[in-house]
């Protein structure tokens, strides 16, 4: 039995694919940044805030948290992308999630204790790229879905 989420062919839909390889790109990022090497400055990892120094490909910033959260993040799509609307509310609520996450980026003293992922400034603006790819994927391959959903 098939019903309205799933597509009839058993395969994936281009939002459940575009959801499936964002979540398998965290994952990646999650099990990289704890790749001395691969993360820079690798002696300087904390668990979280600002004093971490390591650095993923010597450019961002990262922590044992900071990680963490990109594995989960990575799990949430891999599982969301099971279903059309789970794919798509991955990525819809993932992009803005990591645009709220840039401006946070932006208004926060990088030396601060608010700055407990950590971020640095190339964080913040692979976030905003990131929110608006996620949120433009979302919408973008959805379009037509919702259309013919109205017709049937």
């Amino acid at each position: 039995m098939t019903t309205a989420n799933t597509p009839r062919t058993g395969t994936r839909t281009n939002v459940q694919k575009a959801a499936l390889a964002v979540g398998a790109v965290f994952l990646l990022v999650g099990l990289l940044g704890f790749i001395p090497g691969i993360t820079s400055q690798y002696d300087q990892l904390s668990f979280a805030g600002h004093e971490s120094g390591a650095l993923l490909l010597g450019l961002f910033q990262v922590s044992v948290l900071h990680n963490i959260v990109h594995l989960l993040f990575g799990v949430a799509g891999v599982v969301m992308a099971r279903t059309i609307s789970g794919a798509r509310s991955y990525l819809l609520y993932g992009g803005i999630i990591y645009l709220v996450l840039w401006i946070y980026g932006l208004v926060i003293d990088q030396n601060s204790a608010g700055n407990f992922v950590p971020l640095n400034g190339a964080d913040n603006w692979l976030h905003f790229f990131l929110g608006v790819g996620m949120i433009a994927l979302a919408l973008l391959l959805t379009r037509d879905h919702k259309r013919n959903a109205a017709r049937a």
